[in-house]
């Protein structure tokens, strides 16, 4: 497992809030009530007793509550800490490339990166730049003005 998505620390905040490090030294705050409300399954967690009983899951992949329906994956909450936060995760390259059924070197070659620098960053491994961001937000308006 990557160092970036190994949680190594984890503290209960109140208002769903989880405070975590990961493996690689960095830290988060991130909320869990915008995941709590969307997700029928984990409703469960709207309960201040149900969510202050947070552990870090097996091998740091995750955080969990007792129970396997009540888990969140490590990726997930380090990218909902990155995006709370002003930030843009290695989920938004993702999805972007998903949403456009775009190959890695397609788009690359659209955002004016190497194959291998979007790829660490459509791995997490590197942090996205808001330049790169900005440029995945740019890029969808841009497609829909010429449709």
């Amino acid at each position: 497992m990557n160092k970036q998505f190994t949680i190594t620390g984890l503290e209960v905040r109140p208002g769903h809030r989880l405070h975590l490090t990961y493996a690689d030294g960095e830290t988060f705050d991130v909320s869990i009530k915008p995941v709590i409300e969307r997700a029928p399954v984990l409703k469960a967690l709207q309960s201040a007793a149900v969510f202050r009983r947070a552990q870090i899951g097996d091998w740091g992949g995750s955080v969990t509550w007792g129970d396997d329906d009540l888990e969140l994956a490590a990726d997930n909450l380090r990218a909902r800490a990155i995006e709370q936060a002003g930030g843009y995760s290695h989920e938004l390259v993702l999805n972007w490339m998903a949403r456009h059924a775009l190959t890695l070197d397609q788009a690359a070659q659209a955002l004016g990166l190497s194959r291998r620098m979007l790829a660490y960053y459509r791995s997490g491994e590197k942090p996205v730049p808001r330049t790169v961001g900005l440029a995945c937000l740019g890029w969808e308006v841009e497609r829909r003005k010429a449709a």
